[in-house]
């Protein structure tokens, strides 16, 4: 067995030989580095919801306009431009100048306005009428719809008048 002298003794071989190992001669580290590329790409998006139009009880026989208002909540990523067109309603022979309510084969009038004056129909951008617009926040932003059953409608039968008009948020 191999013995080598040390300032305190003796180290058997197999010592010696871990110690070898265990401290080589000074090892250099290395190091490599490189960039990861990141991207991701926003896009523009839309979401619109509305709050029914509720004209309650219509008096036709009380020679006034009877108003009410609905409205709409539109979200859009911010900084998209976007805008709020509303068809002429189902109603039969509805058109932008008179939307019309059913119930059965009756008819009761109405209209959709941008503003509360309701002097600018509510529509899509033709025919005189006028759209919403706005630009995205990223938060939900309201508009009211303002709307009105015109007087003069003496006529019409009692019962529950309804009217479904499509809403387009365009992005």
């Amino acid at each position: 067995m191999c013995k080598t002298r040390f300032a305190g003794g003796l180290l058997p071989g197999a010592t010696l030989l871990a110690l070898a190992i265990a401290l080589p001669a000074a090892a250099q580290a290395a190091t490599a580095t490189s960039t990861l590329n990141v991207t991701a790409t926003v896009s523009a998006n839309c979401i619109v919801s509305t709050t029914a139009l509720a004209f309650g009880n219509v008096n036709t026989l009380s020679g006034a306009n009877v108003d009410g208002t609905g409205g709409l909540s539109i979200t859009c990523t911010s900084g998209t431009a976007w805008s709020a067109a509303a068809g002429v309603g189902s109603g039969s022979g509805a058109s932008f100048a008179s939307r019309r309510m059913t119930s059965g084969a009756n008819l009761l009038n109405y209209n959709l306005y941008t503003s509360a004056a309701r002097t600018t129909v509510w529509g899509d951008g033709t025919s005189s009428t006028a759209t919403f617009a706005g630009s995205g926040t990223g938060a939900a932003q309201s508009v009211t719809v303002y709307g009105r059953v015109g007087s003069g409608q003496t006529t019409v039968p009692a019962g529950a008048y309804a009217d479904t008009v499509t809403v387009t948020v365009t992005y």
